[in-house]
């Protein structure tokens, strides 16, 4: 049921994305330089989109050891003040490129500090059809125009608390640019996915960044971020 999304479709929203309208986690005792509990105010960008970052990512939502060295495994990466993982990598390089708000899409009960052990669960969660509660919420979700959606692949889909996510916010007239990190099974389906979820939205055909290759893509990702012709 969605709980706090309204519709936005305004005329000032068709004529800001009129040129793009075609169409790996919460854990509160890992430390994280990502938002805490809310999204803040979108600020004013002259008429341009407000825009959102939205990603789920497993550095922000595993319960790890204090002090965790980033460099033990390949989906932890550093960031400014903790640590992330790749899909948070990406969502910074898209911050630089595009602006915006970062919103860090973190579940009440942390994944298993061992990054093959949280896929595992993962996958269960997935069998079963779960939804995950969430950690931290969208409470202005109404002022953002344009929302980055990002995700690790996980056997083929999106991690469920993505599910949970979609499940919370009408996003209807809104334009949802989808983004994952993967180590080879690319987007999967998941962007029909989000079709489904959000039928009333404008869901843009997604974006790939391979994981071991997540902490060197800025210039991928900010050449895709200058393709969809949004103004920062």
């Amino acid at each position: 049921m969605k709980k706090y999304g309204a519709l936005a479709a305004a005329a000032a929203l068709t004529l800001a994305l009129t040129a793009c309208a075609s169409g790996g986690v919460g854990g509160a005792s890992a430390p994280t330089a990502a938002p805490a509990e809310t999204a803040p105010a979108a600020a004013a960008q002259n008429g341009a989109p407000k825009i959102l970052i939205a990603y789920f990512s497993y550095g922000e939502n595993a319960e790890l050891p204090a002090g965790v060295d980033a460099s033990a495994s390949a989906s932890i990466q550093p960031a400014e003040g903790g640590v992330t993982g790749n899909t948070g990598l990406v969502a910074r390089d898209i911050q630089k490129a595009a602006g915006g708000d970062l919103f860090s899409i973190r579940t009440e009960t942390p994944y298993p500090p061992s990054y093959d052990a949280t896929v595992d669960q993962g996958r269960e969660e997935q069998q079963r059809g779960a939804r995950p509660a969430l950690a931290t919420h969208v409470e202005n979700i109404a002022d953002y125009d344009v929302i980055f959606l990002g995700y690790p692949n996980w056997w083929g889909d999106m991690p469920m608390a993505l599910y949970t996510f979609l499940d919370e916010y009408d996003l209807s007239g809104k334009t949802i640019i989808p983004f994952c990190t993967s180590g080879g099974s690319a987007l999967s389906g998941t962007v029909e996915a989000i079709r489904r979820a959000e039928p009333n939205a404008v869901v843009r055909d997604g974006f790939h960044v391979s994981g071991s290759s997540a902490a060197r893509s800025e210039n991928s990702v900010t050449n895709w971020v200058r393709s969809l012709h949004l103004a920062k």
